[in-house]
């Protein structure tokens, strides 16, 4: 039977430790043990300098996720315990005190669904709240001031308050078609 344990790792070393386990596992033909070794991450698209680009986030920085095959009484085998504690850049295990705790199964399917859901497509950085104060820089309402009214992460776009022939007119942008003011 497989679990899931959450291991400790070096903050901003999670992929390096990543790897070297899968090399460590591949060098000592412990693949049907170690099945998988992950880095819950997500994609997000931000704007800076005004280029947009996608970067890669970490969802738990400081822990891998590793789907390891238990032994009949529910315990990791201890080559495979002494292979995770000798990586370098890799901690203990999350649990007890001598024995890791697995995942719940609700957990993993959890963690494993936003992980596949978030590849798919970015998600946007809106670094807008309500109340904001804001310039529009791109579109029909270029160099208009305006109050950021509701940001929709979800669809990546913001609702202004902006101020047309002297009325307040509410009006619904792309987040990065506006800066802060």
């Amino acid at each position: 039977m497989k679990k899931w344990y959450v291991l400790r790792v070096q903050s901003n070393k999670e992929d390096k430790v990543k790897r070297s386990l899968e090399e460590h596992i591949k060098t000592r033909g412990l693949e049907h043990l170690i099945s998988k070794v992950m880095v819950p991450s997500e994609k997000i698209s931000e704007i800076k300098g005004g280029k947009k680009r996608i970067i890669e986030r970490k969802i738990y920085p400081g822990y891998v996720m590793a789907e390891v095959e238990v032994d009949e009484k529910g315990q990791i085998p201890s080559d495979v315990w002494f292979l995770i504690r000798e990586t370098p850049g890799a901690g203990d295990f999350i649990g007890g005190e001598r024995t890791p705790v697995a995942m719940a199964d609700y957990e993993v399917e959890k963690i494993l669904s936003e992980t596949v859901v978030k590849e798919e497509a970015p998600k946007s950085r809106i670094e807008f709240s309500e109340g904001d104060k804001v310039r529009v820089k791109e579109g029909p309402f270029e160099n208009f001031d305006g109050v950021i009214e509701e940001v929709f992460p979800a669809s990546g776009r913001v609702k202004i308050i902006l101020t047309v022939f002297g009325r307040p007119t509410p009006v619904e942008l792309e987040y990065w078609q506006v800066e802060s003011i």
